[in-house]
């Protein structure tokens, strides 16, 4: 199928699909179901014209590219990866990027490393077509969360040991040294030139053990989950009830407050209410949602990249499909409007939030799956 065809044929669905609502899907929701297929399809063909490298089932890390390495690096590869699974799971018209996703699979390749142990994702393309580099382990997280979000769509048992594998190497990078500040928690990079502890290299992991405990019954995983969570709690969360970025070795915490880090608190909570039925975790992602969106409110919110925002609103929506409040949906959906109006460029499809400046992939990739996920009822 030429690229015209498949362009034209996924519109066409698009709009067959506009017609159709999932059962239980809010008005709100449905309201704006229509748009947000049809923006999330212009958004995805937009990052594959102008990133996707077809021979090589890579992306480039920015257009137009001015120069340095010839792919992206795995944590934007990680995002565009995470978009095209949210592209499949939409309705009636998913099926048409199957095939796209199976590239994903096949680009993701060239990334892993199993001449460490334990094995992982290194942040550049392994050699002979890169030259590898450091892992960190919260790019390793995202990808555990693509991975078990293939084998909860597809049953694919590939998808699920790749992110079990992927979990002995977020325990491996556990701090077991007792005398450091803060003590405990899993490092951001294995690279000698960090050694900071985030939240977004521990609330992941909460989430991914979560998940592994629920499709396994295997305790370990609850366990590890439970113990990232409570060092998140115990060494990052603000006095204003936010969480805080990372802390270093000399005890020095680093206080910003991104809206990613917010996103996978709410989400850890939403998971262990629903693990364990104790609804102090659902008063807490409530509360954590609440706090959040005050904070950020119409300004505080475009100062955090897409990326983050996209992982923000991702796990609001998992807390209301918990707790359903039509705030968070309609909180997303207006950031989803304003960008939309306000920075895609029409011409390209691209958003460009620094005139004069490449676009990033990772923020082209954060816009799919932003429309993508307001599209989708969970």
């Amino acid at each position: 199928m030429t690229k015209f065809l498949k362009t034209w044929l996924a519109l066409t669905l698009a709009v067959m699909a506009a017609l159709w609502i999932a059962p239980g899907t809010s008005a709100f929701a449905a309201s704006h179901q229509k748009k947000n297929t049809m923006r999330a399809i212009a958004s995805y063909e937009s990052l594959q014209k102008y990133f996707y490298q077809p021979s090589a089932k890579l992306y480039t890390e920015e257009y137009p590219r001015g120069g340095g390495n010839p792919y992206s690096y795995v944590w934007p590869f990680s995002r565009a990866m995470a978009a095209t699974i949210d592209i499949t799971r939409l309705p009636k018209i998913g099926k048409a990027y199957l095939l796209d996703r199976n590239q994903r699979l096949d680009g993701l390749k060239l990334y892993w490393n199993n001449e460490t142990n334990p094995a992982g994702y290194d942040s550049y393309i392994r050699p002979p077509v890169g030259q590898g580099g450091d892992k960190f382990y919260d790019d390793n997280d995202w990808l555990a969360l693509n991975f078990l979000e293939l084998y909860h769509l597809t049953g694919d048992q590939s998808a699920l040991k790749r992110a079990k594998d992927i979990f002995k190497l977020e325990v491996f990078g556990w701090d077991n040294d007792s005398s450091h500040p803060y003590p405990g928690g899993i490092f951001w990079t294995q690279a000698p030139w960090s050694q900071d502890r985030n939240t977004i290299s521990n609330a992941p992991v909460a989430q991914i053990g979560l998940y592994l405990y629920q499709t396994t019954g295997d305790k370990y995983y609850f366990d590890w989950a439970k113990k990232a969570y409570d060092w998140v709690n115990g060494s990052m969360l603000a006095p204003n009830g936010l969480y805080w970025d990372h802390v270093d070795l000399k005890g020095n915490i680093e206080k910003t407050q991104w809206t990613y880090n917010q996103g996978m608190m709410i989400g850890a909570n939403t998971l262990f209410y629903q693990t364990t039925g104790d609804k102090k975790y659902l008063e807490r992602a409530v509360n954590l949602a609440e706090k959040s969106i005050q904070y950020y409110g119409d300004t505080q919110l475009y100062k955090n990249p897409p990326e983050f925002n996209a992982i923000f609103f991702e796990n609001l929506q998992l807390l209301d499909s918990v707790k359903p409040n039509h705030e968070y949906r309609k909180y997303a959906q207006a950031y989803a409007d304003k960008m939309w109006d306000t920075v895609r460029n029409p011409e390209t499809g691209l958003y460009q939030r620094v005139l004069q400046k490449p676009v990033p992939l990772i923020e082209q990739a954060a816009m799919v799956e932003i429309y993508a996920n307001l599209a989708y009822k969970k």
